[in-house]
């Protein structure tokens, strides 16, 4: 035992050396999915620890193997007034935390214990207590460094001092992303080394955080330091007058307050979002988490960072990238896979990469482009806002991408990127695209060198004539709209319908529902707005009060400005109106046939009206 402060003592000097170096800086290389797996890890570790405890046993140690081994011989010597008591108390505070989560129901529920044991005699029964403990606080001494020899308490205590460091910053991180606060890891580590120094003056073995009782503070809502202070004036009461109460303290219900303490700070939901969100990032989680559970704390952190490291080389192997060309009428380049409206430039070849170039994905950009090129093509333009940096070997695929163009007689650009990347590219022997006039500040400069003003010539002989301002806005917006919410786009419409019509119920006004303008739609918009009111027009009648006969002449009413405003602000999308107007009717037979049934009628009554209308006029 006079080993263990020389081993706190040195544990308190790694850590302090941690700080000084400012390891904690390495936190920020350990992703998300690998936190919350390691703190999956370290609590599931400890449940089971704690479990045969719950039997009447001991506490287990090691890693899985060890601890389901440890649980079996544990069972073969179950008490089973433990097990009750355990699962009684255990039951009790995940109850409480549901329905009470504020309440101190751990305290009430060791004071029960107490009493228990003093007037139900529970150690007749088997039921195991904390041994009783002397009142009074550790004197101060030096620890005796001639126990045991400096090289092997060095090594030992490296790896102890690890372990906490590990532990500690990323279960404090965890933490603190889920609860909205930030920490500075280097002073949590000083921290810890000066808590560790203490320890090693009193005798006492070295200590870190701890989950479980972070995982209580969090269910308690327990937010400054103020806590801390707490429970150390707390527990100096209790260890100068306090000591005969821990005697009494029944072992299974302590273990059924750690338990449920690690149960709310498991990450299990994590789990299942990035299964549903990412499978590799889920595999990161799985990795960490088993390789704390099997291996241990530190090889399941290095794990967790190994297969981090992989995925961001693996996605940045892979990067967003896509084809671009113009919408007409329109100056700005976009990925031609955006809308059937957006064509390539005629002859030219416009190309995004949106990643740093490297050995990993250089082939990927000279693959894409190869596949590409066509006896069409004149140009290739490469927009690289997106690279930032660039290796020798994607310098050297870039020289000879440069290179085979050439043979083809097809030009090469590389634009639109900052300009720090030209000096990469003069040292690592490149200068020449630069000095050729291969690298071109912007996608229209490099158009412009090769002869092709505005209007762009498209693809397909596209009209691309300058459109008007306010044509400009309506395309904007309707591309806006797909843009921003994909193949959701009539979803979250049908949301927000939704969302307006429990307003409806409030204000009953039924014109606002009708006029509105969700997010500033425009004309192509609305008439898709008035196509989903029509699908709820019956739910509309009950909350209204109005019959379905004025509602859908209302909704018509205002589908027929819609289409008069088209007709005077953008005839030229007069037609494409018309062309949308029989897709959506075609979607409300096959959803309301009723309610389309009723709309036809109408608009049929309307357009006769109409008729009839200028034959009196003529």
């Amino acid at each position: 035992m006079r080993a263990v402060p020389v081993l706190t003592l040195f544990v308190a000097l790694w850590l302090f050396a941690f700080s000084y170096m400012k390891a904690g800086k390495l936190v920020n290389y350990i992703s998300a999915p690998v936190m919350g797996g390691f703190i999956t890890g370290i609590c599931t570790t400890i449940i089971l620890m704690q479990i045969p405890k719950l039997f009447g046993g001991s506490a287990g140690v090691g890693e899985f193997f060890e601890l389901a081994v440890h649980i079996g011989e544990s069972l073969e010597k179950l008490n089973l007034p433990s097990l009750l008591l355990g699962l009684f108390a255990l039951f009790i505070l995940l109850l409480s935390k549901k329905l009470i989560p504020k309440f101190p129901m751990a305290v009430l529920l060791m004071a029960a214990g107490a009493c228990m044991t003093k007037f139900l005699s529970l150690k007749k029964w088997g039921v195991v207590t904390l041994s009783a403990v002397d009142p009074g606080l550790m004197p101060f001494a030096l620890p005796d460094l001639s126990v045991i020899p400096v090289r092997e308490a060095v090594t030992i205590s490296l790896s102890v001092a690890i372990v906490i460091m590990a532990e500690t910053l990323l279960a404090e991180n965890s933490f603190a992303q889920k609860n909205g606060y930030r920490i500075n890891d280097n002073q949590e580590i000083f921290a810890f080394a000066m808590g560790n120094l203490i320890a090693a003056l009193t005798g006492c073995c070295p200590i870190n955080g701890s989950v479980s009782r972070t995982a209580m503070g969090e269910q308690y809502q327990a937010r400054t330091q103020l806590t801390g202070i707490v429970a150390g004036i707390s527990m100096l009461v209790l260890l100068l007058g306090g000591t005969g109460f821990i005697g009494y303290l029944p072992v299974p219900i302590l273990t059924a307050i750690v338990i449920s303490a690690l149960l709310g700070a498991t990450e299990f939901d994590l789990a299942i979002r990035l299964w549903k969100i990412s499978r590799t990032e889920c595999m990161i989680f799985v990795g960490a988490f088993i390789g704390v559970l099997f291996l241990g704390t530190i090889n399941g952190v290095l794990i967790g960072i190994l297969l981090s490291f992989a995925e961001v080389i693996i996605r940045t192997a892979k990067p967003a990238r896509c084809f671009l060309g113009i919408q007409p009428g329109h100056r700005h380049f976009r990925d031609l896979k955006e809308s059937s409206q957006i064509h390539a430039v005629s002859g030219v070849l416009i190309y995004r990469f949106s990643s740093n170039l490297f050995f990993a994905n250089i082939q990927v950009l000279r693959q894409d482009i190869e596949d590409h090129v066509t006896q069409e093509t004149k140009a290739v333009i490469l927009d690289a806002s997106g690279i930032g940096s660039i290796d020798i070997t994607a310098a050297d695929g870039l020289d000879i991408l440069c290179k085979s163009l050439q043979k083809q007689n097809i030009r090469f650009y590389i634009t639109e990127h900052i300009a720090g990347l030209n000096e990469q590219l003069r040292k690592l022997g490149l200068g020449y695209l630069i000095e050729e006039g291969h690298v071109r500040r912007t996608i229209h400069i490099a158009l412009k060198d090769m002869g092709i003003g505005r209007p762009y010539p498209l693809e397909g002989g596209v009209d691309n004539t300058e459109r008007s301002a306010s044509r400009k806005r309506a395309d904007n917006r309707v591309q806006e709209f797909v843009w921003a919410f994909g193949q959701d786009a009539e979803t979250a419409i049908e949301k927000q319908i939704e969302k307006q019509i429990e307003q409806l119920k409030e204000t009953g006004d039924v014109e606002a529902l009708l006029h509105g303008r969700w997010a500033h739609m425009e004309e192509l918009d609305e008439d898709e707005w008035l196509e989903h009111l029509e699908e709820h027009l019956k739910e509309i009648v009950n909350i209204s009060g109005k019959d379905e006969q004025t509602l859908a002449e209302k909704i018509e009413a205002h589908r027929k400005e819609v289409h008069d405003r088209i007709a005077q602000e953008h005839p030229e999308l007069a037609q494409k109106f018309r062309e949308r107007r029989h897709i959506l009717d075609a979607h409300l037979k096959e959803r309301r046939p009723e309610v389309y049934e009723l709309i036809t009628t109408l608009r049929r009554k309307r357009e006769a009206g109409d008729s009839s209308g200028d034959r009196d006029i003529q």
